[in-house]
C-alpha cells in the first residue's frame, strides 16, 4: 500500500503542542495528522494518504450509521531511552485487527500494511509521543462500513482510518478500583462477536457501566452469558487472579473459550509472569470461587489488564451476592511488579526478550 503524504498546513506550533502532552488525561487531544486508505469490493484497497487531522464527511445513509459494521484496535507507541521510538507488539493487533474485519464482513488489511501506516504516522506526528514514563501515544485505527445505502447486507466498500492522541494513566496507579458485577446484562455469548474488537460490544456495555457507577464502582465486571456464573472479563478488559503469595504464588487468568477478546496485554503478562518466576494458569473461575477464594486467603490479588490502562488494580468487588475486597483494598505487591517489569520493556529499561518492541524512528 503506497502512502501519500500531505503535511498539515495547520499543525500546532511545538510550545502549544507540547503543553498539551504534558497536560496528559486520555483521548482529550488527537495529533496533527491522519491516515485513511478506501476499499471497495470491485477494486480493492487504494492508496493511503496521511493528511490533517479533521472532521469526516459521511451521508447520511452511510451503512456504518444504520448497521454497526465498525471495528477498531489500540496500540501504543513509547519513548525509549536512545530518544528513538517504538510501537509495542503492532503484529499482535494486525492480525486482531484483521480477525475483527472478518468477523464483521468488512475487508482484511494485511499485517504488512496495518505496520506501514502506523509507522508512518508516528514519524510525522513523533513530537506528541511523551517522553513520561507511564504515559505514550495511543494510537487507534479503525475501520467502517461507508457504502450509501439501506439494506441488511456488508457494505461493499469500506474506509481504514488511524488517528492517535498522547495519554497519560487511564486508572490511578496508587489506589485500587473497585469493581460491580452484573448478573442482569451480558457482554458476549458464544457464536457473537466478542472476539472481535467492535464498537457495539462497548455500546451493549455502558448501561452496565452506569449502574456500576450508581453503586460506586469505577468498573463493571462480565459473567457468562449461559449460566450467569463463570468470571469473563472487566469492562473491555481482560482479568487477572493472584493465587498464593511470593515466588510460590499462581498468575490465573479466565482462558478464551471465544466470547472473550483475546488481549495483547493478557498474552504479553502470561510471558512476563512465567519471565519472573511465576506459574501461570488459564481456566474457569466461577463467583464463588472468586468469593471463596478471597475470604480463604487463596486469591490475594486482583487486576486487569489491557491496553489503555496497562495493568489496573482491583481492591474490591460488590454484587447482588455481597461485597468483598482484596486483601487490604490496596495494589497488591505482585500485581505492580507485573505492571512496572512490563512498562519497563514497553519504554525500553528493562531487556525485550521478546521482540516485542518495534523501532520506528
Amino acid at each position: 500500500m503506497k502512502i501519500n503524504i500531505t503535511p498539515s498546513s495547520t499543525a500546532l506550533p511545538d510550545a502549544v503542542r507540547q503543553a498539551k502532552v504534558d497536560e496528559g488525561g486520555f483521548g482529550k487531544y488527537f495529533t496533527d495528522h491522519m491516515i485513511i486508505a478506501n476499499w471497495h469490493v470491485d477494486s480493492g484497497w487504494g492508496d493511503a494518504e496521511l493528511k490533517a487531522y479533521g472532521p469526516l464527511s459521511l451521508d447520511p445513509a452511510t451503512m456504518v450509521l444504520h448497521y454497526g459494521q465498525e471495528i477498531f484496535e489500540g496500540l501504543k507507541a513509547y519513548w525509549q531511552p536512545d530518544n528513538s521510538i517504538s510501537l509495542f507488539r503492532p503484529d499482535a493487533n494486525g492480525k486482531r485487527f484483521a480477525k475483527s474485519a472478518k468477523r464483521l464482513a468488512l475487508p482484511e488489511l494485511p499485517v504488512e500494511a496495518f505496520i506501514k501506516t502506523i509507522e508512518t504516522l508516528v514519524k510525522q506526528d513523533k513530537g506528541w509521543v511523551p517522553h513520561k514514563v507511564g504515559s505514550s501515544l495511543y494510537i487507534r485505527p479503525f475501520m467502517i462500513a461507508t457504502e450509501v445505502a439501506i439494506g441488511v447486507r456488508p457494505s461493499k466498500s469500506a474506509s481504514y482510518i488511524l488517528i492517535a492522541c498522547p495519554v497519560g494513566a487511564y486508572f490511578s496507579t496508587t489506589t485500587a478500583v473497585t469493581v460491580w458485577i452484573s448478573t442482569e446484562y451480558v457482554r458476549a455469548s458464544l457464536g457473537g462477536t466478542g472476539e472481535a474488537k467492535c464498537g457495539g460490544n462497548y455500546a451493549a456495555s455502558l448501561l452496565a457501566q452506569q449502574q456500576a457507577a450508581a453503586q460506586g464502582c469505577d468498573q463493571v465486571v462480565w459473567l457468562d452469558a449461559l449460566e450467569r456464573k463463570w468470571v469473563e472479563e472487566m469492562g473491555g478488559m481482560n482479568l487477572y487472579f493472584v493465587k498464593g503469595k511470593g515466588k510460590a504464588a499462581t498468575i490465573f487468568t479466565p482462558k478464551l473459550t471465544g466470547t472473550l477478546l483475546p488481549g495483547v496485554t493478557r498474552d504479553s503478562i502470561l510471558t512476563v509472569a512465567k519471565d519472573l518466576g511465576y506459574k501461570t494458569e488459564e481456566g474457569m473461575i466461577s463467583l464463588d470461587d472468586w468469593r471463596d477464594g478471597v475470604a480463604s486467603g487463596e486469591i490475594t490479588e486482583t487486576f486487569a489488564c489491557g491496553t489503555a490502562a496497562v495493568i489496573s488494580p482491583i481492591g474490591g468487588a460488590k454484587s447482588e451476592f455481597g461485597n468483598w475486597p482484596t486483601g487490604d483494598g490496596t495494589p497488591g505487591p505482585i500485581t505492580m511488579q507485573l505492571r512496572e517489569h512490563l512498562l519497563g520493556i514497553q519504554h525500553g529499561t528493562i531487556e525485550d526478550k521478546h521482540g516485542w518492541n518495534v523501532k520506528v524512528c
